[in-house]
């Protein structure tokens, strides 16, 4: 069952030049996207490119302008299911200094709960659950402004996930963190997925994120120009240069060596049997190295 379906949507941004003029700036165009519970999806693309304007119409932040966007069988537009709506897509967004407002940590968490009027009882069991699923279940009576940029974007997900949602859109987690911060966001997004069977959106610039997912879709000026698995969009390495996008560090180097005389499988994802695909070629003689 799908649980976002979007149907030949476009949307427009409109604002005005100096002389007061109306401009209208088309960001989304024409786009169709099914999405399955359960999956974990990528999106990519260059700022500008519409992405982060269609994780906003995924739960009702933005209504399209023309086509039709369905959250779990509801018609976004629809006011009166917009509350159902908003409980089925959660959304986290790039800075967690944002979407944090409590100075103590479970305090954060229970806040949107409270004002839903959920008993305390209730409560206090969904923001356990919410921050022992993260992983920050020992840090609930901290301070979130004394945590790392990675603890603070969990307990971000952890407020977002006591409001239990069956999908989770986040809108470039990672990029305000350093490495380590990257990594346990990956790690507890992809344990939300496969564990817990929550659909996964997220929209990145980081190709080895998005080679993790299950499904990658590429957009490039409002469109989708790619939709497939992660082996199939990478090994596409021209046509992602072509669009100004990278692709993971290993596929770039392995499309290298194929233009010196190897041949190695692009499509192969896992460090691992890249290591072994890359000494077995050695070890085999079959290249070229021009000097």
């Amino acid at each position: 069952m799908d649980i976002i379906k979007v149907e030949n949507v476009d949307f427009s941004y409109v604002s005005q030049n100096d002389n007061g003029k109306q401009i209208s700036n088309k960001v989304l165009k024409n786009i169709n996207i099914d999405i399955p519970e359960g999956q974990f999806l990528a999106v990519l693309g260059h700022n500008g490119c519409g992405k982060s304007t269609m994780a906003k119409l995924f739960n009702g932040l933005l209504i399209p302008q023309s086509g039709k966007v369905f959250v779990d069988g509801i018609d976004t537009a629809d006011e009166n299911r917009i509350f159902d709506v908003r409980q089925t897509v959660g959304m986290v967004f790039q800075n967690p200094d944002n979407q944090i407002v409590a100075t103590i940590v479970e305090e954060d968490v229970a806040f949107a709960l409270e004002n839903l009027g959920v008993l305390p009882n209730e409560i206090r069991k969904r923001v356990d659950e919410s921050l022992k699923t993260v992983g920050m279940y020992e840090y609930r009576d901290h301070a979130p402004h004394k945590l790392s940029g990675g603890q603070k974007q969990r307990v971000a997900i952890a407020g977002v996930l006591a409001m239990r949602p069956k999908c989770l859109v986040l809108d470039e987690p990672t990029a305000m963190l350093d490495p380590k911060g990257r990594k346990e966001i990956i790690k507890t997004i992809k344990m939300l997925n496969k564990d817990f069977g929550t659909t996964v959106i997220l929209i990145t610039h980081y190709m080895e994120e998005a080679a993790q997912a299950d499904r990658v879709v590429v957009m490039e000026q409002g469109e989708v120009v790619l939709d497939n698995i992660p082996e199939r969009i990478f090994s596409q390495v021209e046509f992602m240069k072509k669009i100004g996008l990278d692709v993971p560090q290993t596929i770039e180097l392995f499309y290298e060596l194929n233009k010196n005389g190897f041949s190695l499988n692009l499509e192969i994802l896992d460090i691992e049997e890249q290591a072994e695909q890359l000494a077995d070629a050695i070890k085999g003689g079959n290249y070229g190295i021009s000097n």
